[in-house]
């Protein structure tokens, strides 16, 4: 006689626990783009403007958002865009990917002053506490000087430039919001990721030729750069929001940034300074206590306008 089999039932995962996943590997991916991007042996236009080709072709095809409802606002936001992406990539070659990364995380700080101008937001107390954390957190990016390294041959000029990505960065997400309330034009911040990437590649061409020879594992690099590190990461940063809380999603994007420096010591050796660290510490601690009072105040909705898609 044969034994009695019961089939078994695997209980789907919930949408909450599948968001948590994706969205941590986004951060994941978006935080190897540090590492990757000084492993490429070409120059810093070169990978900018590869990098930002293939991401904007891949994104063409993986979402359909980026296909439909092109206009002028989502290609002026493009703009700004683009410039946090090429910054970010010359800062990367320059500085250290710690260095890199913890600057650009200032955004928060410009947020506060560019919105009551560009958005008519005010400036609420709670701020206040929060722009001196960051502030300092950033004084002490600039105790000492940097010894150039091999995988940071110029620090302070690449510093500046993670400063102005982060700047740029800021303006993206006052972009996106101004969109949202002007139009509410669902998909917007995929055209203005495709816009910005696009123009990025344009923009880097002239300056990253005659291209060179190099071996497929550097193409690989960039492809992967493209694909994974911007296209993939986006979709899944973009599904994930949909069922999980603002406050929540951008606590597990910290990922990022933590590890960011992590795969830049295991794969290059490098090692950022104690103060550097501290400070990138500041800011990321006053950056996740800015979400949480924030979320208090407005309420943590899901996929909520206070967390921009971050594909950088």
């Amino acid at each position: 006689m044969r034994p009695i089999t019961r089939p078994v039932i695997i209980a789907p995962m919930p949408a909450s626990s599948s968001a948590r996943l994706q969205l941590a590997g986004a951060a994941i991916l978006f935080s190897t783009g540090g590492a990757a991007i000084k492993a490429a042996d070409f120059s810093g236009w070169q990978i900018a403007g590869f990098r930002s080709g293939v991401a904007a072709v891949a994104l063409w095809l993986l979402s359909r958002e980026a296909r439909r409802a092109w206009n002028a606002r989502a290609v002026l936001i493009g703009v700004a865009y683009a410039a946090c992406l090429t910054l970010f990539v010359l800062a990367n070659r320059l500085t250290t990917a710690a260095n890199t990364i913890f600057l650009q995380s200032t955004a928060p700080l410009y947020l506060v002053f560019l919105s009551p101008w560009l958005l008519k937001e005010p400036i609420r107390r709670q701020d206040l506490g929060f722009m001196a954390a960051v502030g300092l957190g950033l004084a002490l990016f600039f105790v000492g000087v940097d010894s150039p390294a091999s995988t940071a041959p110029d620090p302070v000029r690449g510093n500046l430039l993670a400063l102005g990505s982060g700047f740029f960065w800021a303006l993206t997400v006052c972009g996106l919001r101004w969109m949202g309330a002007a139009d509410g034009v669902r998909g917007s911040a995929a055209v203005a990721v495709v816009a910005g990437n696009l123009i990025a590649f344009l923009v880097s061409l002239p300056m990253a030729l005659p291209v060179g020879n190099h071996p497929p594992a550097d193409w690989g690099l960039i492809l992967y750069l493209g694909v994974f590190q911007i296209a993939v990461a986006y979709v899944l940063v973009t599904r994930a929001l949909r069922s999980i809380g603002a406050l929540e999603a951008s606590l597990i994007l910290l990922i990022e940034p933590v590890l960011n420096p992590v795969w830049a010591w295991a794969f290059q050796g490098e090692r950022p300074g104690l103060w550097p660290l501290v400070g990138g510490g500041t800011i990321l601690a006053a950056t996740a206590m800015k979400g949480w009072l924030d979320s208090r105040s407005t309420g943590d909705v899901v996929g909520g306008a206070e967390l921009p898609v971050e594909a950088r």
